[in-house]
Parts: structure tokens; C-alpha cells; sequence
């Protein structure tokens, strides 16, 4: 029985190849041909495997490119042109939302993982901007996780200062896009008891009282109302009076409404107030109804007229 072998050899100095040598010493027919066809077959795989990477490559910078460009751009806050009574416009700011269309599983995942070619600064909320965008500020995928974190938490940032105040911002980076930072004030007609809960001092019980004195009075005319409730002392006001606004104050008819309607707000209390006031509005001319007469007549007190003349027209 004769024992074969097969095995590939190239020799670099003389330029041969030996291939499928029987033990005696025969060349054995058509293993040439193979070899040939052996290397056209990987000639032909390397050249495919490179086409491959370039559409991979190609699709990814195109993915990438997509992202570095926000699909949408939504405004979802905008302050009024023209704005009455004591709330100056630039006191309030617009809000602005970024988002991007979804996307599939794949492209989501070439999105987190290229990094930003560029820094870019716009105007963004920290409290609702998303990874994306935060990276698209400047941050690292790990710090922009970072800061949701703390937001996922419970955490807020009421002021600019508070978003300094994160350890993965960095000084230069704050100073850069402290300009940007927009984070629209607490509207005390429009907020909800979670919106208030969220403000410095304030807890459950203090959020349910705001609402039920907005509800009495029909409406906040003026910041410092907040102060008409119970133990809301100024210390508590100062605390949170650049966090909150009053975008449309509350204008109380006083000069037009019944007696039972009268009575019930805070400034008034009782029918004989209320009833007085008609009366007073029955005898005299209706270009004399002022709240300071009212003060002068006796009706209400100086203390009641000063409150209640910035809620009447």
C-alpha cells in the first residue's frame, strides 16, 4: 500500500512549487489546477471582505452624519409678545425641544457609540435635554448618562447655578454654555402640585395650599400672594421668587359682581364687606370707583386696599 501526502511549499529563492508529490517522487496530475483555482477563490473572498468594510464604513458615516444633524426641532413654551401688569418679558424664557425621529436597534447603536465630530451650544433645558443632544454639547456619552442619572433619580436643576454645580460640568464648559441654559419659570396659574412640590422649601402639603389659594382668589395676580397663606413667610418667598412667574395675572372684577360672589374671596371674607362695597358702588358715580375709596369710606382696611388694588383694573 502506498502511503500519501499532500502539502504546499513555495521556495522564494528558486521560485518553485511543489505540490502533491507522491511518496515515490511523481508529481501527481491536477493539483496545479487546484492550487490556481485555491487562490482565485481567495483573491476573490479578500476583494468582497473589502467591498463589505467600505459599505459598512459608508453606512455608518451616513448614520452618523444623520445624527450630527437634528431631525426636528420642536418649541413647545413660547412667551407672548406683549405682556400686562407687573411680569417684565424677560423674565421668562422660551423652551425649546430637541428631538430626533426614532430610529432602528442598529443605527440607534451607531449613533451612541461614534462620537461627536463637534461641539455645539444651543439653547437647551438640563432638566428634559436629552443624551443625545448633551453630547452634541460637549459632554461624553458617560457624562451626559451621568447627569440623567441624577434626573432619573428625582433630581432637578431649578437654577443655572445648580447645572455648575454637577461634577462632570466642568468650569470652562459651564462658562460656555451658561448663556444657553433655559429653564422656564413655574407659572403659578398654569403649575400643578407636582410642579410646585419641585420648588426649593416646598413640600405636598405647602403645593395643595398654592393651588387652593389660587382657586379662591380665581387666580394669582401677583407673586407675592403667596404670602397670604398660612405660614408662607417671606423667608420661604425669597427662597423661590426667581423660580416662579405669573405669565397672565388674574384681573378680580370687582366693580361687576354679586354680593355672594363677593364675599367669598380672601380679600373680602364676609357679606357685610361685600354688601358694603355694592352699596358703594350703587351711590356713587362709576368713574369714582376706585379700591383706595374704598380705604377712605372704611369699607376695607389700608392693608386690604394694597392688596386688593393690584388685582382690580
Amino acid at each position: 500500500m502506498h502511503r500519501r501526502f499532500f502539502f504546499f511549499y513555495a521556495c522564494p529563492s528558486y521560485h518553485h512549487i511543489f505540490v502533491g508529490m507522491k511518496d515515490n517522487g511523481e508529481r501527481k496530475p491536477g493539483m496545479a489546477q487546484s492550487f490556481v483555482t485555491g487562490v482565485i477563490a481567495l483573491v476573490f473572498l479578500l476583494v468582497g471582505y473589502q467591498t463589505a468594510m467600505f459599505i459598512h464604513e459608508a453606512a455608518v458615516m451616513k448614520v452618523a452624519s444623520n445624527r450630527d444633524v437634528p431631525d426636528t426641532v420642536y418649541v413647545y413654551r413660547a412667551v407672548p409678545e406683549s405682556m400686562s401688569g407687573d411680569v417684565e418679558r424677560s423674565s421668562i424664557t422660551d423652551s425649546v425641544v430637541r428631538k430626533n425621529a426614532s430610529h432602528g436597534k442598529h443605527a440607534e447603536k451607531v449613533r451612541h457609540e461614534m462620537p461627536y465630530p463637534r461641539t455645539e451650544s444651543f439653547a437647551f433645558n438640563p432638566n428634559t435635554v436629552s443624551l443625545e443632544d448633551l453630547q452634541r454639547l460637549g459632554f461624553s456619552r458617560k457624562q451626559a448618562q451621568s447627569i440623567d442619572n441624577y434626573r432619573q433619580k428625582g433630581g432637578v436643576f431649578r437654577r443655572k447655578s445648580d447645572f455648575a454645580k454637577s461634577y462632570v460640568v466642568a468650569d470652562s464648559v459651564y462658562k460656555r454654555l451658561e448663556p444657553y441654559i433655559s429653564i422656564p419659570l413655574i407659572d403659578l396659574n398654569q403649575a400643578d402640585s407636582a410642579e410646585f412640590d419641585s420648588l426649593p422649601g416646598i413640600g405636598g402639603w405647602f403645593a395643595s395650599k398654592i393651588i387652593e389659594h389660587r382657586e379662591r382668589l380665581g387666580g394669582y395676580s401677583y407673586k407675592e400672594q403667596l404670602m397670604d397663606i398660612y405660614r408662607f413667610d417671606q423667608e420661604k418667598f425669597d427662597a423661590l421668587s426667581d423660580l416662579v412667574t405669573v405669565s397672565e395675572p388674574y384681573r378680580y372684577p370687582l366693580w361687576t359682581l354679586p354680593v355672594d360672589s363677593l364675599r367669598l374671596h380672601p380679600y373680602i371674607r364676609n357679606y357685610e364687606t361685600a354688601h358694603a362695597i355694592v352699596l358703594f358702588r350703587q351711590n356713587s358715580d362709576p368713574r369714582a370707583w376706585a379700591v383706595d375709596s374704598l380705604a377712605s369710606c372704611g369699607i376695607i382696611s389700608l392693608e386690604t386696599a394694597s392688596k386688593l388694588s393690584r388685582c382690580v383694573d
